[in-house]
């Protein structure tokens, strides 16, 4: 997987992740991304300095650090506000600009994938058989956590 930081025409910059450079390529000519903060579909990777990978420093046995400490307002292990936030955003969006299929999602992603249906943004369910039918065939899809809408 490549992370890259992406950048909207409105200037907002967040990161997205691709199995390789030509799925970004791809899903940008098909206009597939867009901004979780505005919703433009203007989308371009920003200028990232290169991950450097070095060799971890030996481990020093005194220097354990204290265990971290838990937010205010959080069990521990909970996911935080923030990310609920951005997760309620990018569900927002997908259901503004994608079309719901249902349980017909992975048929639905086969045939565009396959060129006898239009492309254009789903969401929907699939089966764990599916998923692999999917990926046997090479159709690129993403699971998003599916959180409770921020305004319910």
């Amino acid at each position: 997987m490549i992370r890259y930081q992406l950048r909207c025409g409105a200037g907002h910059e967040f990161e997205g992740w691709f199995p390789g450079s030509s799925a970004f390529e791809r899903q940008a000519a098909d206009g597939l991304l867009c901004c979780p903060q505005c919703g433009t579909h203007d989308v371009t990777r920003a200028l990232m300095a290169p991950a450097v990978h070095t060799a971890p420093a030996p481990a020093r046995a005194e220097a354990v650090p204290p265990p971290a400490a838990t937010p205010p307002g959080h069990a521990p292990g909970a996911v935080p506000d923030a990310v609920i936030a951005l997760l309620q955003k990018m569900r927002q969006t997908v259901e503004t600009h994608c079309d719901d299929v249902g349980d017909r999602f992975a048929q639905e992603a086969l045939d565009m994938h396959r060129g006898t249906r239009e492309a254009r943004g789903i969401y929907g369910s699939m089966t764990a058989e599916e998923q692999a039918e999917l990926d046997e065939e090479g159709v690129e899809v993403h699971a998003i956590p599916w959180v409770r809408r921020a305004d319910s």
